[in-house]
């Protein structure tokens, strides 16, 4: 087994695969197609509070990780789908590891890259405290997609999307028309307009996945899970993620709800938990969970991320999640009700765990190897 950093075990081989019930011949090599860009993360925790200005900070805890779409990437790729990823990586060391720590440390499909000659790295700090994170990040004009993407996305099970609000992706429109299911986030509107005629990729949605605060300026309500039920009218499927009190979902085709929980956990570092989040619920979905159950699982794979270092290495794998499962039923810091919501876990773990850890973020890009 090829080790990476610390000598942990490649992530490349998941320890199950979560839509073997529902492949068949013809399907699609790839799972899950998406594009955009990576950054590599310098995360610092451990503060006692913000920065202030003039004055030197100690952070007792450091990581350095692929980021951006990578979080997405590995998130997918940890769970056991087939994920294929498109993006530009610089010709400088950070552009190595991040193409080594994806393709070789998750075994994600990074045929579709490129490699830009004179383009370095995109690079966030994160500075994780009192449960949020400030950032700062530095790059240069980021290469033309056409240079990056193909303008016809490979067939694949579904594709996933950052929707920007008032702009269109030729690509999203494309892998639609070839039978991916669209999955989509979007990021804040700086502008402030909040108009849903913005999101025109929309109608090419089957899932839209905005925090309560998104989700609320979109429809103009003043209730999440109203929102979800606005959004409802314009996509099949409309989540909500609500932060400390979990998510809420409306199936549009059938009328159904479902709201979970989230799991209470002590968080070292929320990078890249919505990230986790939509690769939770795209696996269930794509392997064809009860919604209830797919907005369950979502929770915990973001909830576990949490604990870790950093936005894509922090993403749980099924070892993870089984760790979590065993503990939950051997001690009583869970509530009975998780308990039950979580019982669905048992028909998809397998009865025996891989040795080995995933591979996590650590202070340094990479070790010499002896």
């Amino acid at each position: 087994m090829t080790t990476h950093d610390g000598d942990q075990p490649s992530a490349s081989r998941p320890l199950l695969d979560p839509l073997a019930d529902v492949r068949g011949p013809g399907d699609p090599g790839c799972d899950v197609y998406l594009t955009g860009t990576v950054f590599l993360d310098i995360i610092f925790t451990g503060l006692d509070s913000a920065p202030v200005r003039g004055t030197e900070s100690w952070a007792r805890g450091m990581g350095s990780s692929p980021g951006g779409v990578a979080n997405m990437a590995t998130a997918l790729a940890r769970l056991g789908l087939r994920t294929s990823l498109a993006a530009a990586f610089g010709d400088d060391h950070y552009g190595d590891y991040c193409r080594d720590a994806l393709e070789r440390g998750e075994g994600i499909d990074l045929s579709l890259s490129r490699t830009i000659p004179g383009w370095h790295s995109p690079v966030t700090v994160s500075m994780a405290y009192e449960g949020e994170r400030t950032m700062v990040s530095h790059g240069h004009e980021a290469p033309p997609p056409e240079e990056t993407a193909p303008s016809c996305p490979p067939p694949a099970r579904a594709a996933i999307a950052s929707l920007v609000p008032g702009r269109r992706e030729e690509w999203v429109a494309e892998a639609a028309r070839h039978g991916s299911r669209i999955f989509a986030d979007v990021g804040w509107d700086d502008t402030g307009r909040w108009d849903p005629a913005d999101l025109a990729d929309l109608e090419h949605c089957e899932a839209f996945l905005p925090n309560a605060a998104e989700a609320m300026c979109y429809t103009r309500t003043e209730c999440p899970r109203a929102a979800a039920h606005a959004l409802a009218d314009r996509v099949p499927l409309a989540v909500v993620t609500l932060g400390p009190e979990g998510a809420y979902a409306v199936d549009g085709r059938t009328g159904e709800s479902a709201e979970v929980p989230a799991i209470a956990v002590e968080a070292l570092d929320p990078t890249g938990a919505g990230d986790v989040f939509v690769a939770g619920f795209v696996t269930g979905t794509l392997a064809d969970w009860p919604l209830a159950d797919r907005l369950a699982f979502a929770g915990l794979t973001a909830a576990l991320s949490v604990q870790e270092f950093g936005g894509s290495l922090s993403a749980p794998g099924w070892c993870e999640i089984g760790a979590w499962w065993q503990h939950a039923r051997s001690y009583d810091d869970q509530a009975p009700s998780a308990l039950r919501r979580y019982a669905f876990l048992d028909r998809l773990l397998p009865t025996a765990a891989r040795p080995g850890v995933l591979r996590r973020a650590v202070p340094t890009i990479g070790f010499r190897r002896a």
